[in-house]
Parts: C-alpha cells; structure tokens; sequence
C-alpha cells in the first residue's frame, strides 16, 4: 500500500492537497497536528497538520501494489475515513467542527462511531465525554479510542435472566413482527438444556402464525421437551401449571406490528401482571433508529425487563443498540448473530458488545465468534 503525508498550515489545506492529487475517494489513514520544532523560538506559529493517506483500491499509482498490499488496504478500508467523509465533517459548523480542528485525530474516532450505526448527537457526546476537545492537538491522543470505547461501556447494562438459582423462570419473548422471536427461543432451550443442563418447557401463544406453533414444536421434539399451545389465559395457566417442575418456561408471542397497540394491550391482558412471567422485547438491529425506539415505547405498556437484539449479521449499522439504550436505559441479555440453532446467539457482556460493534467482520458472517468480559471467546 502506497502511502503518503500531506502537510499544510490548516487542515483544511492539507485535506485539500490529498482530494488534488489522491482524489475524493483517497483514504485517510491518520490526522494529527503537529509543531515545527526546528523553529520552535520563532514569534510565528509553527503548528502545523499532516495527514497520513493512501489512494483508493482503484487508483492508478506509479509503483504497482501487489496482492498483499491490495489484502492490507481491501482490510483496512472499512475503518478508515475517506476524502469526502472528511470534507464533510470539516464543512459542520458548531463545536464539533471547532474540536476537529483542535484534535484532528478525534475525526478518526468520530467517523468510527459514526460508521458503526451511532447517532451523530451520540457520537459527538462520547468523544466530548473522552476529552477529546480539550487536548487541543498538542496532548497524547493515541489512546482516545479506548477513552471513548470506556464511555461507551458505561452506556450498556447487561443481565442474564437464567442466572437465578431460586425457583422457577419464566420468560416471554414479545416484540414485533419479523424480529426472529421463534428463533431465539430454540435458540435458548437448545443452549439451557444441552449446555446448561436445565429442564425446560415452552408455550405458544401466537394464535396468529399457525406456522410458528408447528416450528416451535419441532424445535421441542428435536430437544425432547414438552410444548403446548395456548390460545387463551385459562390455557395458558394450564400449561404453566404442567410445566411446574421446569427450572426454565419459555413463552413464545404473536409479533405484533409495534403501531398495533389494541393487539399489544391483548397481550398485556393474556399475560397478566399477577402471572409469574417476565418478558424480554427481542428487536433487530436492522430496523432504524427512529421505529426501534417507536417499538420500545409501545411495547412497554408490558413492562419488559431487558432487550434482545437480533439480526446483527445482517446490518454494520449495530450501533443502533447504543442510539436505543440513550432513549430507554435497559439491560440487554442476549444477541444473536445468525440463523444457525443454537450456535448464533451469546449471552450480552460489555465488552462482547463493544467487540460486535467495532469490530464489523468478527460476527457478521454468522461465523459463531462469542465474546467473554474479559475479550476472550464464549458461548452461550
């Protein structure tokens, strides 16, 4: 990979010299501002900001790159900042576009946020959290990434509803429709019973999706534990009540569409607050910002105790989990990663979570990587 530095008195001089001779989609691979030391008793100011940059896999250059350099650039792509990104960011008015200028290398960070699906308000309120604008360009800023992946963190709560030694649990996915509630819950009886060594049981009480039922049942016979139907409260405290030696009760619900709120108070009402059943709201990360949170609110009416995120193989765009915990604080317990029964889910930690949003390629192909606490590998 070719790469090149670009000095000039501003930084927007310097990004103005990679866009001229690298093009717009040149990459940015550093900005840092710099002083001139040799005339460092000079009455004039000596500050200065390079820019470390590279051209774009499709760029003619003199020295031809080989097959490795194109693998180290085609790898470094997705977390690197192109020309027009940063003409962008540099072209906002406010503080931010005050603070860039300051501490160049806080662009990196904040285009990094900005990529992995946080919103801009956030994004801008970790790094100012980090002190990202008060090095003024002349502290170490090196370690801003880990300053900020900490702010981050604080952000996330996690639980694990299984954990509880004392009595029974009993859990009901709700959420709405097309966010895999169905396959979250095989998902979890296969790893609560094969790994954990738990008994379980599981309901349906989606009287809408015949076809759901008959999944689920299948599920249930590949995993020798009992599955009833329950279309009604009476039978549904029937089957509670022939499950009641299961360490673990699994209720799967009717997706409801999150604007149906006479349905969701339907449910509400099957449920009951007098029974012994928490609820968890499963959503997909696919889903934007603005109708996740649009969800969150009407699904509360059920008073959930923590999310589950879903689908994350299928955006980059995950930081949407941070945009929602910022508009409804609540713990996360599980993530999914793929299709695949069991393997693709894995119990939320901070740090798993930290990993599946920056580091796009680890879980995004379903290829079952799961995170611990302390960074190394889990299941669930």
């Amino acid at each position: 990979m070719q790469v090149r530095r670009y000095k000039a008195r501003t930084i927007h001089d310097a990004v103005n010299l990679v866009k001229q001779e690298l093009g717009p989609e040149a990459l940015i691979l550093s900005t840092r501002k710099k002083r001139d030391g040799k005339k460092a008793l000079s009455y004039k100011t000596q500050e200065f900001f390079e820019i470390t940059a590279a051209p774009p896999p499709s760029f003619t250059v003199r020295a031809p790159m080989d097959e490795r350099d194109h693998g180290s650039l085609n790898s470094l792509e997705s977390e690197l900042m192109n020309i027009k990104d940063m003409i962008f960011l540099l072209s906002r008015s406010g503080t931010l576009a005050e603070g860039f200028r300051l501490n160049p290398g806080a662009i990196e960070v904040y285009g990094r946020l900005i990529r992995s699906g946080i919103a801009d308000s956030y994004a801008q309120l970790f790094l100012e959290k980090a002190g990202a604008f008060k090095e003024n360009g002349k502290g170490p800023s090196k370690d801003l990434d880990e300053r900020v992946f900490k702010e981050v963190m604080k952000v996330i709560e996690v639980t694990d509803p299984f954990s509880h030694d004392r009595g029974q649990v009993v859990s009901a996915l709700i959420g709405p429709t097309g966010v895999g509630k169905t396959t979250t819950i095989a998902k979890l009886a296969a790893n609560l019973t094969l790994k954990q060594k738990k008994s379980a049981g599981l309901i349906s009480i989606d009287n809408y999706r015949i076809a759901a039922i008959d999944q689920l049942k299948t599920y249930a016979g590949i995993l020798g534990i009992p599955c009833f139907a329950a279309f009604n409260r009476t039978e549904l405290e029937f089957a509670l009540r022939r499950m009641k030696e299961k360490d673990v009760i699994l209720i799967d619900t009717a997706g409801h569409g999150h604007y149906d709120v006479e349905r969701i108070e339907g449910l509400k009402e099957l449920i009951g607050s007098y029974l012994p059943v928490r609820t968890h709201l499963v959503l997909s990360t696919v889903t934007n910002e603005l109708e996740m949170e649009r969800a969150a609110q009407n699904f509360s009416r059920l008073e959930f105790n923590s999310y589950i995120f879903t689908k994350t193989d299928e955006t980059q765009g995950r930081g949407v989990i941070i945009s929602q915990l910022f508009k409804l604080r609540m713990p996360i317990s599980f993530i999914t990663t793929g299709q695949r029964v069991p393997e693709d889910i894995f119990k939320a930690t901070k740090t798993g979570i930290l990993h599946l949003l920056f580091n796009h390629g680890e879980s995004q192909n379903g290829s079952g990587k799961r995170f611990k606490g302390d960074g190394q590998q889990e299941g669930l």
